[in-house]
């Protein structure tokens, strides 16, 4: 167990830290990194840490998602705590170490809304529900299946980070929200981050009940 949740911590380190470093960079820059460049860089962590820890802890980086494969039976309940608590751990290392390296930017990648809060919470949850989707229908839980599922989950990140990202940021994550938040201050709105991927991605597991077998939510 202490092996799996080093590889969620460090796998959730290097998506805070280089997803929302690159936000922090393109603004230090005057945008040299770019919007495209940015949900680049979240799609291409989450690949790559799946693909280096996928065989060790699942590499769910993500608490909705370690909550939704419980929920799906694909992991169990007892360790879900261990799991979210390593997942915020490296989260919020990588927001320390963002502060220390760019000590003067005000929100480190803090996802804020641009629209209603309301209609964000419905984006966030509708994001999360289509990331969820791919996850539980290419990998067991605990594992990851494949050279396919890094490539696929990779690309549905990058995919949502290009479109919605400008209006809700595209989190899909409650660590990836929460640690920023709480480096930086800007506490604003962060439940409906918190709890949005959540909800989302249980439907998705509800969702996967409705259109395959049982197996799909079942060991």
């Amino acid at each position: 167990m202490t092996k799996r949740m080093i590889a969620e911590l460090i796998g959730t380190f290097a998506l805070v830290f280089c997803g929302t470093g690159a936000i922090v960079i393109n603004e230090f820059t005057g945008g040299t990194v770019t919007h495209p460049g940015i949900a680049i860089t979240f799609g291409l962590i989450v690949m790559g840490m799946i693909y280096a820890f996928g065989d060790i802890s699942g590499a769910h980086i993500n608490p909705a998602v370690t909550i939704a494969f419980a929920y799906a039976k694909k992991f169990p309940w007892k360790e879900v705590p261990l799991y979210v608590l390593a997942q915020v751990v490296g989260a919020i290392l990588a927001s320390l170490l963002l502060l220390y390296l760019f000590p003067d930017n005000e929100l480190l990648g803090t996802t804020l809304p641009q629209i209603a809060v309301l209609k964000v919470f419905i984006f966030e949850v509708i994001l999360t529900f289509f990331l969820m989707v791919v996850i539980i229908n290419v990998s067991t839980g605990s594992k990851e299946i494949g050279v396919i599922a890094g490539i696929a989950i990779g690309s549905v990140v990058l995919l949502e980070a290009l479109f919605a990202g400008p209006i809700t940021g595209a989190s899909m994550n409650p660590a990836r929200s929460l640690a920023p938040a709480l480096v930086s201050g800007n506490l604003q709105h962060l439940w409906l981050y918190l709890t949005a991927p959540v909800v989302g991605s249980i439907l998705a597991v509800i969702s996967c009940k409705l259109v395959k077998d049982e197996q799909c939510c079942d060991d």
